[in-house]
């Protein structure tokens, strides 16, 4: 591991490294993009336009744009050096899954899942062609053969081939396209209807841009759905895979290599033609798809792939990375010059962390050691570390325990067994078949010598520690001996004893919780009242409160002297999947699947804090005994260590952050501001109303309205001192002061300049008008100086497309544009004189420098020629001399 980009609590969707492999645009799942430095590991640019999770970002051949697809079925072209949005493109019904630039023309190709292909002209910003020729939704595409072929994947075995014809380079525009572009190669799958294809959108005369006929399909062996589609840098490897553990590689033939097979062909058809009779040899010759685009070979992964990467060397040997489901990442080296390529494995990288979701926590009793189990593996982990320090094979397991002294751990499984485990060695000491069905819940008892485990055969088993004579051994080892059972009614969910030893409480899957005494088991209370099963619970450390979790989404907080519920809360937005009482505190924490975990007050009743940072459901969690730390698993693969801090934590302040979270969500999802003279068709504004733009907006309004009152200051300033008749001293705005005694004007073009690039067209959105005439005579004054040319000229453009029909209509502002129109010009062709300037002179270095390499070339070049005709003269020498 070389580098971690530190993003924010969302999670990440989409990756996409730039052309230069400086940097690495990140798509997250609330629809933000983040541009990171690989140089120096930041993220240098942020762009918000998205409402929904990116589902996919492309960068074009130079790296000076961005696009971006996402759920919310928007496409938006992004300026990556200015840092701000071009325009959002609309016209898909449905969630975006690809987006490619065209190299060589300003086109945009996007597909998406409502089953449709559309082509974007981005000088005109709209689409022009649509292409309909799938039944199902379009997963990935690509493009082949210098841009002139793009295939597409759907949810069927088909990848679909079309041939791209570029109109402008077919010289009469009357002549037939060529027999290949229309008739299907031989033993290729046809579409039924020719007018399934394209649709031909007659009324925008940019439909004479492309062509694109579907020429035919290669067959996958996959029968579902095609999950990643992509080629290699150069265009000449296509790769593909579905849900499965498949990946299938395909070669694509340059134009020489189909010419030269082409060429062989028609020999060998000439020559049968000869040896037939003279009638045929007019036949033409011609190369089918698969011919053309041939099966290299199928690697099989040892699991479900989830994303694929692929690197052709210039020795032809291929490199494929692979991420799979199981949360590891496999390197595959293909020799492509061998007579049967076959894929080799060269590395894994598996660290840590499991193959499979984690259903159980346990904390040593020293706050040590954790455990984790899982599916497959039990792990021990060191909590100062972080490093797993043993691993040992296991069933799929539900619950765990540490053994007191921490030098054994028991787990329980879904097939009903017991397993023990000793830390030492890391092996299995005994299995016993413990309960019929699945072991759901286990629980130490406070004394020690035992612990009870409750299961899906209606059972709750007691269970104690013995040792037993080892038969390998001289030392007795540990074993464990059942006592009694209790026998109920319902499937037991989760069973718990009091910190007295005197009652045992026990969640039964008729959504209630039974209280029994431990001694004799008699039954002494129900606690009825939730709608949906309790799937967690436990008893504080003295006894006095039980609170239980349940799939109902409810915590109810109850009495154990009378089985009175003090409270029920709302706790999650999903089933509470796991609840602890924090040690000697009435303080407890609800894991849920709603991905939150949130601490409680069981006397109070108050929710006292969220932490946010899994992704997906929270399987369970598990407190230290001494309530310091707290280590929680989620389906998101991940297990996150939390620790308790020393700061004091203010209820008020907590209320009042959750507040401005709530009003920041409620920002992003309201209606975004319509802009004048903008209709809501193809084409819209890249941004979206955010939290930061409104700060922005607030901002310059503030350094508007201190300009405004320090221009009054200053007029009524004059006005004492000409009635003084001499300099009165004038006081000095401390604002200003701070930024060195600059001038109000002066300080509103320091905060105008430090809106971010990126949100600066939102901002000014947001921005009432009344502040817009003071802001255009400002604009006027700095053009004039000549500062910041282009970031003001970018502001006042958009101001008047947005407010043109008031400034118009306002008199005051006559001059003011008059003004600023003469300004504009003169500065703007001023700055393209020097940029002009500087570019030719540029180009002057660069053609000396390549001047100067050709020069040493050649040179270097005859000095070789030389050395080695001197070489093969004394070689002559030689044999002559032996001859």
């Amino acid at each position: 591991q070389v580098l971690i980009l530190k993003g924010l609590k969302q999670e990440v969707s989409y990756l996409c490294p730039s052309p230069d492999g400086l940097h690495l645009a990140v798509g997250y799942e609330d629809g933000s993009i983040r541009v990171f430095s690989l140089l120096t590991g930041e993220a240098n640019i942020t762009f918000n336009g998205h409402k929904a999770a990116v589902t996919a970002l492309q960068y074009d051949h130079l790296g000076g744009r961005l696009v971006s697809g996402s759920k919310d079925t928007d496409v938006i072209v992004w300026d990556v050096i200015n840092e701000s949005g071009l325009y959002r493109l609309r016209g898909h019904k449905d969630a975006v899954t690809q987006v490619l630039f065209l190299k060589e023309k300003n086109l945009l190709v996007t597909s998406g899942k409502d089953t449709l292909v559309k082509w974007w002209d981005l000088d005109t910003q709209h689409c022009f062609k649509t292409l309909v020729g799938h039944r199902t939704e379009v997963w990935g595409m690509a493009l082949v053969s210098e841009e002139k072929r793009l295939i597409t994947g759907s949810a069927d075995s088909e990848l679909r081939v079309w041939d791209i014809t570029y109109i402008q380079e077919v010289k009469d525009p009357d002549e037939p396209e060529s027999k290949k572009s229309k008739e299907s190669s031989p033993g290729v799958v046809e579409e039924n209807t020719e007018e399934d294809e394209t649709v031909e959108l007659d009324e925008h005369p940019e439909e004479r841009l492309v062509k694109c006929s579907k020429v035919g399909s290669i067959m996958r062996e996959g029968r579902d759905r095609v999950v990643t589609l992509a080629t290699d840098r150069t265009g000449k490897i296509l790769a593909c895979h579905g849900t499965d553990s498949v990946l299938e590689v395909f070669s694509v033939l340059s134009e020489e290599e189909v010419q030269k097979k082409l060429e062989k062909k028609m020999k060998k058809a000439k020559k049968k033609a000869r040896q037939n009779s003279e009638e045929d040899s007019e036949r033409s010759v011609e190369l089918s798809l698969q011919e053309e685009i041939q099966r290299v070979t199928n690697i099989r992964a040892s699991s479900k792939i989830k994303s694929f990467d692929l690197l052709l060397s210039p020795k032809g040997e291929l490199k494929i990375v692979l991420l799979l489901q199981n949360n590891i990442i496999e390197s595959y080296n293909l020799n492509l010059s061998a007579q049967v390529p076959q894929a080799v494995r060269a590395s894994r990288i598996t660290i840590g962390g499991h193959r499979s979701d984690v259903r159980t926590l346990a904390f040593s009793s020293d706050n040590i050691a954790i455990l984790s189990a899982a599916a497959e593996s039990v792990k021990i982990w060191n909590r100062s570390t972080l490093q797993c320090i043993r691993t040992m094979d296991c069933e799929y397991a539900l619950c765990s325990l540490f053994v007191p002294g921490d030098r054994q751990v028991i787990i329980g499984t879904k097939t009903g067994k017991l397993q023990l485990y000793d830390l030492a060695s890391g092996s299995l000491m005994e299995t016993l078949d413990a309960h019929d069905g699945a072991v759901w819940s286990i629980a130490l008892s406070p004394d020690q010598r035992g612990f009870v485990t409750g299961g899906a055969d209606k059972c709750v088993k007691f269970w104690e520690f013995e040792l037993v004579k080892d038969e390998s051994s001289v030392q007795k080892r540990l074993s464990m001996k059942h006592v009694r059972v209790l026998q109920l009614d319902e499937d037991v969910l989760c069973v718990r004893y009091s910190p007295n030893q005197k009652l045992l409480a026990v969640s039964l899957l008729d959504c209630t919780v039974k209280i029994f005494y431990i001694d004799t088991l008699k039954f002494f209370l129900s606690l009825y009242g939730h709608k949906l099963p309790v799937l967690c619970m436990d008893i504080s450390y003295d006894g006095t409160l039980i609170a239980t979790g349940s799939a109902d989404r409810n915590v109810k907080i109850w009495g154990l002297d009378f089985g009175d519920c003090h409270r029920s809360l709302f706790a999650h937005d999903d089933s509470v999947m796991y609840l602890q009482f924090v040690a000697k505190s009435h303080l407890f924490f609800t894991a849920g699947k709603d991905s939150k975990i949130k601490q409680w007050d069981a006397d109070k009743f108050e929710h006292i804090q969220t932490l946010e940072g899994h992704h997906q459901e929270v399987w369970c969690l598990a407190l230290s005994p001494n309530g310091d730390y707290m280590v929680s698993a989620s389906h998101d693969k991940s297990l996150r260590l939390w620790e308790r801090t020393r700061e004091p934590l203010v209820l008020e302040e907590e209320r009042e952050m959750q507040r401005e979270a709530e009003y920041e969500e409620s920002v992003a999802k309201e209606e975004q501001p319509v802009v004048a003279g903008e209709t809501q068709g193809e084409t819209g504004l890249a941004g979206k109303k955010t939290i930061e733009n409104i700060k922005a907006a607030e901002r310059i309004m503030e350094a508007i309205e201190l300009y405004r009152e320090e221009m009054a200051k200053l007029k009524e300033h004059k006005a004492i001192c000409k009635a003084a008749g001499k300099e009165v001293p004038f006081p000095v705005n401390p604002i200003l002061r701070a930024y060195g005694n600059i001038t109000p004007s002066a300080y509103v073009l320091e905060v105008f300049k430090k809106v971010k690039s990126s949100e600066l067209e939102e901002s000014l959105l947001v921005l009432p008008f009344s502040y817009v005439p003071d802001l255009l005579r400002l604009f006027n004054e700095y053009i004039q100086l000549g500062s910041e040319v282009e970031l003001l000229c970018r502001a006042l453009l958009f101001l008047l497309k947005i407010h043109f029909g008031q400034i118009t209509s306002n008199h005051m502002l006559v001059t003011v544009i008059e003004n600023l129109k003469k300004t504009t010009i003169s500065r703007v062709s001023e700055a393209r004189d020097v940029l002009g300037f500087n570019m030719a002179g540029l180009q002057y270095l660069r053609r000396e420098i390549e001047a100067k390499d050709e020069v040493t070339f050649f040179a270097d070049a005859t000095d070789r020629f030389e050395e080695k005709k001197r070489k093969r003269k004394k070689k002559e020498k030689m044999v002559l001399a032996v001859l």
